[in-house]
């Protein structure tokens, strides 16, 4: 299956993945050549390069577009920060994103069950609340909630307006914390990511989540692996329950008892996500569809 990448993510260069080695998946050859543009079974465009180049950037001809071949919109933004969806529509034959009903989807994260368990140690734990963030906006809710939050509780903030991460990163950094605030930059259906996978999976910590609703993070992950915002009527209740947490160690650790069961898998940007095409593409056959309004589909 030959799969070309028509813009690279942000205008980096990268060197394609093996995905033979990595996930073992034969015969995919990945390419940014666009003089393969016709020999490509399907081609790839990110949203946030599509926008800064116009629709004017997409392939014109000649030669015209092969018959059978699939163009795939890959997104991996909210709806909240992804301009220009207006105009795509009949443009695409797959969407691919962290929605469970993309054509391909691929999540920031997933849990799996391993052949065999491995046991679970819980990192020493010495502080309390930590929150990572790059992207401070005061119009965004979890800026408005961390403000009310700090209120009641010490809340250890790191990167844009905080502290410097510890030598490892974010994972190294936050493991030292029971919990950890993974609050998404927007609210949207399945919009779930590396704050929760990553930054507090990852690194052992208790997730507290602002983002979809309740229901929506336990199509994926056990409930009583996280806590939710919504769980308590105000921040200030939110806080007392961290505190008692806090102090009840058995009750602490039952929101680590899905560990002896599952294992967290965190998705590698972007060879996860170019290798899978490579099966989807096999997986189709000759299917081919259109995806009508691609704005209406991803902004519900």
């Amino acid at each position: 299956v030959n799969v070309l990448l028509w813009w690279e993510p942000f205008g980096r260069p990268r060197r394609m993945a093996d995905c033979r080695r990595r996930y073992n998946i034969t015969g995919c050859r990945l390419s940014a050549d666009r003089s393969s543009y016709s020999e490509a079974q399907a081609v790839l465009f990110h949203h946030r390069d599509l926008a800064l180049h116009g629709a004017e950037g997409l392939p014109r001809g000649p030669p015209p577009r092969p018959p059978r071949q699939l163009w795939v919109w890959m997104n991996f933004e909210s709806p909240s920060h992804s301009p220009g969806l207006r105009g795509l529509a009949g443009l695409f034959n797959w969407t691919m994103s962290y929605r469970r009903d993309s054509d391909v989807f691929v999540p920031y994260g997933y849990l799996y069950t391993p052949p065999a368990p491995r046991p679970f140690v819980l990192p020493r734990k010495t502080r309390l609340v930590a929150w990572v963030i790059s992207n401070w906006n005061e119009e965004h809710a979890r800026v408005r909630y961390y403000r009310q939050l700090k209120e009641y509780l010490t809340i250890d903030v790191y990167g844009a307006r905080g502290l410097a991460l510890a030598e490892g990163g974010v994972v190294e950094t936050v493991s030292a914390y029971k919990f950890y605030l993974a609050f998404e930059n927007s609210q949207h259906t399945d919009y779930i990511t590396e704050k929760l996978w990553r930054n507090a999976f990852a690194a052992s910590a208790v997730p507290v989540v602002l983002g979809p609703r309740r229901a929506n993070y336990e199509r994926f992950i056990p409930p009583d692996s996280f806590i939710h915002v919504d769980d308590f009527p105000s921040p200030r209740l939110l806080a007392t329950y961290l505190k008692f947490l806090d102090k009840n160690k058995p009750k602490y650790r039952k929101y680590f008892a899905w560990r002896k069961k599952y294992e967290v898998h965190v998705t590698s940007f972007w060879d996860e996500h170019l290798c899978k095409v490579c099966t989807a593409v096999r997986a189709a056959g000759n299917q081919i569809k259109t995806v009508r309004n691609l704005a209406s589909w991803f902004e519900s």
